[in-house]
């Protein structure tokens, strides 16, 4: 990507939530999500989620949202059992940004935030078939962990890993 075409990454606000459904509903087309994908979804799943600690955006100079990256605090109860005090992570790209390091980008102020928060350790729950995902994930410095039914848990220890993404 040319530094004139550089998305600016910047925080989601309210305001987001139909740009972010565009992301999800792009990832449902090319059959790479089957959740939610609709403008409420993200505005409560990601953006005005409760154990919210960031969700910031890939955003085109034109104003397109190219992708986000939410960072959740893992509470008691949480759908991933991963454990309490964790970060839980989640990266959504639209197929046509793919491989254009828009992942690197949203993951460094990922972990910024991560380490400001005082996190542990991060999880990142991927599909067993999302190649991709598993890709990314590994390049960022996440490992595998565990696994669960259809899923693959992989873990950012903090002070470990990736150092400069």
């Amino acid at each position: 990507m040319s530094t004139l075409t550089r998305p600016i990454i910047r925080d989601a606000v309210e305001a987001d939530a139909d740009g972010l459904s565009g992301v999800l509903t792009a990832l449902v087309a090319a059959g790479k999500r089957t959740k939610p994908a609709d403008s409420a979804f993200a505005l409560t799943h990601y953006i005005c989620d409760p154990e919210r600690i960031q969700c910031s955006l890939a955003v085109a100079p034109d104003g397109q949202i190219l992708g986000f990256q939410s960072l959740k605090l893992a509470t008691r109860n949480n759908p991933y059992g991963v454990a309490v005090g964790w970060g839980i992570i989640g990266t959504h790209i639209k197929p046509s940004a793919a491989r254009c390091g828009i992942g690197r980008a949203l993951f460094k102020r990922s972990l910024q935030a991560a380490r400001q928060q005082g996190l542990p350790a991060i999880d990142a729950t991927i599909g067993a078939n999302n190649f991709d995902g598993l890709g990314y994930y590994e390049a960022m410095g996440f490992r595998e962990y565990r696994q669960m039914d259809g899923a693959i848990c992989k873990v950012f220890r903090m002070g470990t890993g990736v150092t400069n993404p």
